[in-house]
């Protein structure tokens, strides 16, 4: 679901944005950390969807990696938009700890009833989170060539996801914590 069309008249837009004397470093260290995140969370996602294919879990993941694609694809028209280049450091750096992290997920586990899931979906609600505060600073900036966007739109599809996330969180924790206090 796309939430905005780009045109003719929005790449004029960003030209004259590069030219203003707005200072830009914030703004796209700040895009540069949303798109890293999502590059982390993308690469949890895969592997979950992975470990779990033909199952309602992995089946979960996918759809939850198709609409964070989405997301991540709005990003980066906004950066482009913006004429905010793409670090590969940062992006780099965001895969590196995705791999290190993951080695302490896979020492959790990764079966439904894992701790491994529990760790995994809270640290997706973190990131939507931190997405959907990102969409929302987005709009209360109000920059000129970003006016397309439907930022409302863009938060209220991370409050969607969060709820997901969250109840399947839930249900994860009911599993990897029953029998604890017997």
């Amino acid at each position: 679901m796309k939430c905005r069309v780009c045109t003719a008249e929005t790449h004029m837009r960003s030209e004259e944005w590069k030219m203003t004397n707005v200072p830009v470093s914030n703004l796209a260290s700040y895009l540069n950390d949303h798109l890293a995140g999502s590059v982390s969370a993308l690469e949890l996602i895969d592997h979950w969807a992975e470990a779990h294919k033909g199952e309602p879990l992995g089946s979960f993941f996918v759809a939850t990696g198709t609409e964070i694609k989405a997301d991540q694809e709005t990003l980066r028209g906004i950066m482009r938009t913006l004429a905010v280049e793409e670090s590969k450091v940062r992006k780099a750096g965001a895969w590196a700890a995705e791999k290190l992290g993951r080695a302490r997920l896979i020492i959790a586990g990764d079966d439904p009833g894992s701790l491994g899931l529990v760790l995994t979906l809270e640290g997706l609600i973190m990131g939507v989170t931190g997405k959907k505060l990102m969409w929302a600073s987005l709009a209360a900036a109000k920059l000129p060539p970003l006016n397309t966007y439907n930022f409302e739109q863009l938060q209220h599809r991370a409050e969607q996801q969060i709820e997901r996330l969250e109840a399947e969180r839930i249900s994860a924790v009911r599993q990897a914590f029953a029998g604890a206090h017997s």
